[in-house]
C-alpha cells in the first residue's frame, strides 16, 4: 500500500523506517535457515563454507550429503517411521478434532468453554511435562516404546489445532442449511457429507496440515515415549548431533524446510480459498 500525496514528512519517514525494521527482523529469522541450505551441498565433512564454496568453485560443492541420506538404512528408516506416526496421527487428530468442533459449534453446547480450553490444553501446558505425564501413563498400560503410543501422543498434540481451524472455519456458518436439508429428508450423515463437509473442508484440511507438521517436528514426546524401533526423523538427528556430526543433517534440515514451506504455501492458499467461499473478499 503507497503512500497518499498528503502524508507528511514525519509519516513517510516512518513509513519507510518501519519497513527497514521489519526487512532486519525478516533476515534475523531467516538468516539461519539461508547459510545452512547451501552448507548442505558442502563437498568437504565441514559446518563452515570452504574456499572453493566461497570461490563457486563446482569442486566445493557437491550431493554427497543427499546421497548419504538415502543411502543409510537409519535415516530411511526414520523417514519412514515418522511418515507413518505422522499420517496415523493426523487422520485421528483430524477426525477427532472435527468432531469436538462440530460439537462445540452448536449453540447450546453446555459446558463449552471448560470442554474448549480442556481440548487445547496440550498447547498450553509445557511439553516436557506433557511428555513426562505420557511416558508414566502409557508405561502404566503397555503403550510406552510402541507405535500406537506414539501414534497416540502425537494425536493428542495435534487434536487442538485441528478444533481450532475448524472451529475458526465454522464462525457463521448457517445452521439453517442443514435445518433445511434435514426437512427435505436427508439424513444427518447425508447433510454432514453434502453440506456440511464441503464448505468446512479447507479448515479441517488445514487443521490435518498443522498436525502432521506437529508430529513430523515433534522430538520431545519421542525422547520419552518412543523406543528404538519409533526413531522418527528429529529423533535420528538429535542422535547424530549429539554422536556423530555429519552434514547429512544439514541435507536433511533442508528438506524439512522445503517440505514446511510447501504445506505452509497449502495451508494459506486453502485459507484464501474458505475466505472466498463465505463471502470475504481478500485484497
Amino acid at each position: 500500500m503507497a503512500l497518499p500525496s498528503y502524508a507528511t514528512r514525519g509519516e513517510r519517514i516512518w513509513y519507510y523506517t518501519f519497513r527497514v525494521i521489519c526487512g532486519l527482523i525478516f533476515f534475523f529469522l531467516i538468516a539461519p535457515i539461508i547459510i545452512m541450505v547451501p552448507l548442505s551441498f558442502n563437498s568437504q565433512p565441514y559446518f563452515t563454507f570452504s574456499r572453493e564454496m566461497l570461490t563457486f568453485d563446482p569442486a566445493g560443492y557437491s550431493l554427497r550429503w543427499y546421497e548419504d541420506l538415502f543411502t543409510s538404512e537409519s535415516w530411511m528408516r526414520s523417514i519412514q517411521n515418522s511418515f507413518l506416526i505422522g499420517i496415523a496421527s493426523t487422520i485421528l487428530a483430524t477426525t477427532l478434532g472435527t468432531l469436538a468442533a462440530l460439537g462445540l459449534s452448536r449453540p447450546h453446547m453446555p459446558y463449552k468453554g471448560l470442554i474448549m480450553g480442556i481440548l487445547i490444553s496440550p498447547m498450553i501446558v509445557p511439553l516436557i511435562i506433557s511428555a513426562a505425564g505420557m511416558f508414566f501413563f502409557f508405561s502404566s498400560i503397555g503403550l510406552a516404546q510402541t507405535f500406537p503410543g506414539v501414534i497416540l501422543a502425537h494425536t493428542a498434540l495435534g487434536t487442538p489445532f485441528v478444533v481450532i481451524t475448524v472451529t475458526a472455519t465454522l464462525v457463521g456458518f448457517d445452521h439453517s442449511l442443514t435445518r433445511a436439508a434435514s426437512n427435505l429428508g436427508a439424513s444427518p450423515s447425508y447433510a454432514f457429507f453434502k453440506i456440511t463437509m464441503p464448505l468446512i473442508l479447507p479448515g479441517v484440511i488445514s487443521g490435518a496440515l498443522f498436525a502432521f507438521i506437529t508430529s513430523f517436528d515433534e522430538i520431545v514426546i519421542v525422547l520419552f515415549v518412543a523406543g528404538v524401533e519409533q526413531r522418527t526423523i528429529p529423533r535420528e538427528m538429535w542422535s547424530g548431533i549429539r554422536e556423530q556430526i555429519s552434514p547429512t543433517i544439514l541435507a536433511v534440515a533442508t528438506i524439512l524446510v522445503a517440505l514446511s514451506i510447501a504445506l505452509l504455501t497449502t495451508i494459506e492458499l486453502l485459507r484464501r480459498r474458505s475466505e472466498r467461499i463465505r463471502g470475504v473478499t481478500l485484497r
